[in-house]
């Protein structure tokens, strides 16, 4: 009988490994990036504090977050394209904002064919979720979502404070 015990506890401990190592294995591959940060736009500390501003440094260089709803991008519609704040590469364009909610600005996708904005994975506060940053300095965006409402199903939750804006050109 003992040994009918631990053989199932046995069992159901290597159940349980084997399936979280799946789990982890499929997030692993949903969010791995053969594509790497530019590194010719490096900047030290210093040099990022003297052209960001102090909550700009907090959000793209810490990985902070504003609050939510009151970034300038979070309700705003003009036409023409999102860039980095750090750097100016532009990221997102006003056709994939839509309105999500959620405080943030929010896009079903990236400018570029996905070479512009790297999926990084991000354990901190307990969670596992997906980190996005700029590709060309790696600046801190935000975080992707897989509850998007359009065909793509993503949303790109995006502090306003890691981006600029480019009007589009008038006709």
């Amino acid at each position: 009988m003992k040994k009918l015990i631990l053989s199932l506890i046995l069992i159901n401990v290597f159940g349980l490994v084997s399936c979280q190592t799946a789990v982890n294995t499929k997030e692993e591959e949903k969010t791995s990036n053969k594509k790497t940060m530019d590194t010719s736009y490096k900047k030290t500390d210093e040099e990022w504090k003297k052209i960001l501003t102090p909550e700009q440094y907090y959000v793209l260089r810490q990985k902070g977050t504003e609050r939510a709803g009151t970034g300038a991008y979070n309700d705003h519609k003009e036409k023409g394209f999102y860039t980095c704040a750090g750097c100016g590469t532009e990221l997102f364009s006003n056709e994939q904002k839509f309105d999500s909610h959620c405080g943030w600005p929010s896009f079903d996708g990236e400018l570029g064919g996905g070479d512009r904005v790297l999926k990084v994975n991000d354990f901190s506060h307990g969670m596992i979720r997906t980190e996005i940053v700029c590709a060309k300095c790696g600046g801190h965006l935000g975080h992707i979502f897989d509850d998007g409402p359009t065909s793509t199903g993503q949303r790109y939750c995006v502090n306003s404070l890691s981006l600029g804006f480019k009007p589009a050109e008038k006709k």
